[in-house]
């Protein structure tokens, strides 16, 4: 058997009853954090989501599945694209840290638009959700690392995802799904270009997975063929995608079925690149601890893994997107007010004087040893030297809300309170949560979706 082959088995055979418990906790999580982080978005930065909004409004089609927040109706793959634009539209939303994909920005929107176009339950969606996950993030982790030198690892691999959790919850065949899995590899795209700039181009990525992998099982569905082995093919996606030309191919279906890679999923507490997790809690945590004050620091260093230095220091960020891919503006924000939230990455905060003049005192150095451990670990040791001599140092190696660095349930359901109340209130909110954390016990995930509407959001 190929390792399609292998995958498409899983996919066809796999029932909600085969899922451990703490695999549907996860994947209630996921769902309830990429929600809270789509209605904040909506919130933050209305001109996107009226932009994503005006362009699904303009292509119509059968109403079927909900835009969140307006109301509006349109096809599984339109209302899937759009939801996913807000989900992954201020970087605050999960990471698997292997795969260095923002895995629920596509999966919870298309398993939710999918769903409810099928009037399915609560547990079709978790269970759509956790198929997708787990064929997503075992595809970046075999064309990872190398995928990253020009790939968005987030708009790529959750085409395949998709496109498995559509042909699930279409009752493909083990052939269509196989189908449905080529379609995916000759659609997926994105480019990491958006991290030098800060655009939008970076969130149009994921939600176009959304569509295409949509796409992709709709139209395996509908007798559609491609290639079988698009995976692991010489001249398929696994070596096309992976420059180095080096694929892990054992990590496509390797513990498949067994092993639930949702469970390393990375919720993110901090708004900003999951990179700039580990710095900044080893920079609040000296800044606390000595108390140290911003006019008293003399420079900074962070030592880590190469890619934040190749990828990730922009020391002039024009927009607050830019400055959320910037690991020496987020040191530098949470050094200069000693914290880390989402008013650190406004326009006001990005100006602030202090902050800009110990952005130019930030210096990340690429050390080896460090490079050895990612992306098992995202290590950070940063140094605070003070003006009066002094030199602290403190080390992180994995960000809060890995498995090695848990959150709390109060802390995740803190995060969407913060995000979702602003603009639905504390007794909504309340309610959102419960509907998230009951999802099994909802016959018809319609539900889900109209709690998140908004009148007069359009």
């Amino acid at each position: 058997m190929s390792r399609t082959d292998n995958i498409a088995e899983f996919i066809s055979t796999i029932k909600y009853e085969d899922l451990p418990p703490q695999v549907v906790k996860a994947a209630k999580n996921m769902i309830m954090d990429t929600l809270g982080v789509i209605v904040g978005t909506s919130r933050i930065h209305p001109e996107d989501a009226q932009i994503i909004w005006k362009t699904v409004e303009a292509y119509g089609g059968k109403p079927a599945a909900t835009e969140l927040m307006t109301g509006k109706k349109y096809p599984a793959g339109m209302a899937g694209m759009a939801n996913a634009v807000l989900a992954h539209g201020m970087d605050f939303d999960d990471t698997h840290g292997a795969a260095l994909t923002h895995t629920g920005a596509s999966l919870v929107p298309s398993s939710l638009a999918v769903c409810e176009e099928l009037e399915a339950g609560g547990k079709d969606m978790i269970l759509a959700a956790v198929v997708g996950f787990e064929i997503a993030v075992r595809v970046g982790m075999c064309v990872m690392p190398s995928h990253y030198s020009f790939w968005h690892s987030t708009g790529t691999n959750p085409t395949f995802g998709v496109a498995a959790l559509t042909a699930k919850l279409l009752g493909c065949t083990k052939e269509q799904i196989m189908y449905a899995l080529g379609l995916a590899g000759t659609q997926a795209g994105g480019m990491i270009t958006y991290l030098e700039y800060g655009d939008m181009s970076g969130a149009l990525n994921p939600a176009k997975a959304v569509f295409n992998g949509v796409l992709s099982g709709i139209l395996a569905k509908n007798g559609e063929t491609a290639p079988k082995t698009m995976l692991e093919h010489e001249k398929g996606y696994s070596y096309g995608y992976c420059p180095a030309k080096t694929p892990k191919l054992e990590k496509l279906d390797e513990g498949l079925g067994s092993v639930y890679e949702i469970l390393n999923n990375c919720p993110k507490l901090y708004p900003s690149l999951l990179a700039s997790h580990t710095p900044i809690e080893a920079t609040l945590s000296l800044v606390q601890e000595y108390n140290i004050k911003p006019e008293n620091i003399k420079r900074i260093t962070e030592r880590t893994y190469n890619t934040v230095k190749s990828h990730f220091s922009n020391y002039h960020p024009e927009n607050e997107l830019a400055a959320q891919f910037s690991v020496p503006y987020c040191i530098a924000v949470a050094a200069a007010m000693g914290k880390m939230d989402l008013d650190s990455v406004t326009m006001d905060a990005i100006h602030n004087p202090m902050v800009q003049e110990i952005l130019q005192k930030v210096e990340i150095i690429p050390d080896p040893e460090l490079n050895q451990m990612y992306p098992e670990k995202f290590p950070a040791v940063v140094t605070i030297e003070t003006n009066d001599g002094q030199s602290y140092t403190a080390e992180r190696y994995y960000p809060k809300g890995d498995k090695h660095n848990l959150h709390t349930q109060k802390e995740l359901e803190d995060k969407f309170r913060a995000l979702v109340a602003p603009v639905f209130g504390q007794e909504k909110t309340e309610k959102m949560i419960q509907l998230c954390n009951h999802l099994e016990e909802c016959q018809n995930v319609k539900e889900l979706a109209e709690m998140f509407v908004k009148g007069g959001c359009e």
